[in-house]
């Protein structure tokens, strides 16, 4: 939560001292870049070090950076101390995930996953409306600062976690390069992980074109003004709440690797109805069903590789992915900031519907070659 009102108070600030969206949008690059490039360089860490004590300096080196940025005296020093915080969090959240399936037995994963994406996702939509009431009353310090006090919060909890609880053994390396090709190739030979890695791109590319084009079908397509945009926005957390939360639900029903593809399903079903709705009361309907779809597939992302890799790749397999699906996410923001100029957000969200429909068909054509890895 401290996450989500401390990324407000970083916009905030950047944008009220330059004025300039290219400023916003190169903090924006800053937060994303070092997932990319950790996944491509420094991706044997996850699984090399001890995912406890990298998790613990992550927090760490984040509060120290977020103790420091009220007294930064210009943007470009915010923007490069959010770039020292994108690496803790490249770190971080691969490690998490990596981590997790040892902290808990194998029929409890998916409740274990779903509650973790759950509890994301409530903070994703309380810690914004949060953030800017707070930022409305005391500017941005006070949230960089109470920000900086929920990680040193964090790694005190994360401190009490035995070491070999997280990962299952050491992990020699075979030279820098060979654990990075080893990471690869684990994504590329396992029928779960590929599946992941090729339908999630896809969908990334849907999401940056939704993200980009969303204020812009709000008010103007559906001419609804800021409250529309607002009520948009809040009905997909809604859905990403209640999509995460029956996510265990649903895998015991269909199975994982069924409810990733008709999970995908939803998502261009709905954003498909958005895109073509007359008025706000027809979207915000249509968002919620394609953001349940959305919750249930991000729970099945998660254990898709969590059950398709070994402890000992399992951490170079998320940063792998996440470093693929940030680069696409970033390509796909270009893109579609320059097609809704063109052609509008409606063209530009039945796109991502029909993005979302082929991720969808790619993942029901693995799925049967993923049985064993993720039985």
């Amino acid at each position: 939560m401290g996450t989500y009102i401390a990324a407000i108070a970083l916009t905030v600030d950047v944008f009220d001292r330059t004025g300039s969206g290219a400023w916003v949008s190169a903090l924006l690059i800053a937060d994303f870049l070092p997932v990319i490039l950790i996944g491509l360089l420094f991706a044997p860490l996850v699984d090399r070090l001890s995912r406890r004590r990298l998790l613990i300096v992550s927090d760490l080196v984040r509060v120290a950076i977020f103790g420091v940025l009220p007294f930064a005296g210009s943007a470009a020093a915010i923007v490069a101390l959010a770039a020292l915080v994108g690496i803790a969090t490249g770190f971080f959240r691969p490690a998490v995930y990596a981590g997790l399936p040892n902290l808990v037995d194998d029929d409890e994963l998916p409740n274990a996953t779903s509650l973790l994406q759950t509890v994301e996702n409530l903070t994703w939509m309380v810690g914004p409306v949060a953030g800017g009431i707070l930022i409305a009353v005391q500017g941005p310090d006070l949230a960089y600062w109470l920000n900086a006090l929920t990680f040193l919060f964090s790694a005190a909890l994360l401190a009490r976690i035995p070491a070999a609880r997280m990962q299952a053994g050491t992990n020699e390396s075979r030279g820098h390069w060979h654990d990075i090709g080893d990471g690869i190739r684990i994504v590329l030979r396992s029928p779960a992980l590929l599946m992941v890695l090729v339908a999630w791109n896809m969908v990334m590319f849907g999401n940056a074109a939704i993200n980009v084009a969303e204020v812009v079908l709000a008010k103007v397509s559906l001419a609804s003004g800021d409250i529309g945009f607002g009520v948009l926005v809040g009905a997909g957390g809604l859905g990403l709440t209640i999509g995460s939360f029956a996510a265990g639900t649903f895998i015991e029903r269909f199975g994982v690797r069924w409810l990733y593809g008709i999970g995908i399903a939803m998502m261009a079903l709905g954003y498909g109805i958005a895109a073509v709705a007359p008025t706000i009361s027809v979207a915000v309907p249509a968002v919620i069903l394609a953001s349940i779809g959305n919750g249930a597939a991000v729970v099945c992302n998660a254990l898709l590789v969590q059950r398709g890799a070994p402890d000992e790749l399992r951490g170079r397999a998320f940063t792998v992915i996440m470093s693929s699906n940030y680069a696409l996410l970033g390509l796909g923001m270009v893109a579609a900031g320059a097609l809704t100029d063109a052609f509008g957000a409606r063209w530009v969200w039945g796109g991502a519907a029909a993005a979302y429909l082929v991720a969808a068909l790619v993942a029901f054509a693995l799925a049967p070659r993923a049985r064993e890895a993720v039985a």
